[in-house]
């Protein structure tokens, strides 16, 4: 078994809404990604719609399901997306924090606050309710708190937070700290029967250490592969990291 690649493609809509035209078209996107070899397509419908908008959701749906492919939808707690996501039924959720200021996701869900916890475990429990047959996930730091806590609300995976670990690795700084949390979070939560997925930041070459841990069983990436779509291409991008994905079997 070798790990999955899930392709976030927000930011081929980012392009398409920065002139309000009609391309780049994220089903075309989508249909390259799948084509390419790509496991799954993530998507993160913001409540401010920056980029990806509802009617995405749903044509990006059919793609994932003509491929027999899953979507997962990145979204946070408001009611208008909760209904969104019940509407269309993403085979996969991942709940994320939500800052209508913040350029990209700037962290995990966190779980140690009181507050945030009782709204994630209500939207997951509407969320399962809704979609009887979806799987979630919840987008989290390797912290031991934080990962205890996930283990009560007892979602199918986590997704976790590599942005730290990233910067580090750009920097040249030492991130083996970052690795051994990251170890740490996952034999607790495989204590626990829930599937360990990473992302954000994640390159060709930050991804290596990633592999060879043989930590996650699943990554999702999105910035740098589309941007360095403009000098391979997508399709080029996406089997080149497939090809790294098969060098490093779980």
């Amino acid at each position: 078994m070798f790990p999955r690649l899930g392709v976030n493609i927000d930011h081929v809509a980012t392009l398409r809404q920065a002139r309000g035209e009609e391309y780049p078209s994220v089903v075309d996107a989508a249909n390259v990604v799948l084509n390419s070899g790509a496991d799954q397509i993530t998507i993160h419908l913001r409540e401010d719609r920056r980029h990806i908008q509802d009617t995405d959701v749903e044509t990006i749906r059919l793609v994932t399901k003509k491929f027999g492919r899953p979507l997962n939808l990145e979204m946070g707690s408001a009611q208008q997306i909760i209904d969104v996501a019940i509407a269309t039924a993403p085979d996969w959720i991942c709940l994320v924090p939500e800052n209508r200021q913040e350029l990209t996701t700037e962290g995990g869900l966190n779980l140690n606050d009181g507050n945030v916890f009782d709204k994630v475990q209500d939207t997951f429990k509407k969320l399962k309710a809704g979609i009887p047959q979806v799987k979630i996930s919840l987008f989290l730091e390797a912290d031991a708190n934080v990962i205890s806590k996930a283990c009560q609300i007892a979602p199918d995976a986590v997704e976790i937070h590599t942005g730290t670990y990233t910067r580090l690795f750009q920097n040249g700084d030492n991130y083996g700290h970052h690795i051994d949390r990251f170890h740490d979070a996952v034999k607790k939560l495989r204590g626990h029967s829930i599937a360990c997925h990473a992302g954000h930041g994640i390159t060709a070459e930050n991804i290596i250490p990633l592999l060879e841990s043989k930590l996650f069983e699943e990554y999702n990436i999105g910035h740098w592969i589309i941007c360095q779509a403009l000098y391979e291409g997508m399709g080029n991008v996406i089997k080149r990291f497939k090809e790294q994905f098969n060098k490093y079997p779980l």
